[in-house]
């Protein structure tokens, strides 16, 4: 059995997808983007600003679930340019502290044409 996570803090899915699925003690959240739930769009334009977006939207899931981000073990990294690494890690590193496991990729274009997405994986409670 598994539970689905549906809050209005966090974008809704932009296709056929849950913001978030809960199963056999894990939470596995969809790649989250850089969309600002309160007006439904991306309205940052650097990569520090939309990274900044991101975080909040898996901080939003993970509340949701009672989850904080030192509960996150895994995380997985998509970059529309690998020469933001540096920028995107200095973001990355202010909420991620307890430093999962993490794969990080650059991809030719991402949704919506943003900077960055980011999905994780989190022991439930």
């Amino acid at each position: 059995m598994f539970k689905v996570t549906n809050t209005d803090k966090a974008p809704a899915a932009i296709g056929p997808y849950s913001q978030a699925i809960s199963a056999n003690g894990f939470l596995f959240t969809s790649g989250q983007m850089a969309i600002d739930p309160a007006v439904g769009d991306v309205v940052a334009t650097t990569i520090e600003g939309q990274a900044e977006q991101v975080m909040k939207n898996l901080g939003e899931l993970l509340k949701e679930n009672g989850l904080e981000y030192t509960d996150v073990i895994k995380t997985t990294c998509f970059l529309a340019d690998m020469g933001d690494f540096a920028a995107f890690n200095e973001v990355y590193g202010k909420y991620f502290v307890g430093k999962p496991a993490r794969s990080c990729v650059a991809v030719k274009t991402l949704p919506k044409n943003v900077l960055c997405e980011v999905e994780v994986i989190a022991l439930t409670k």
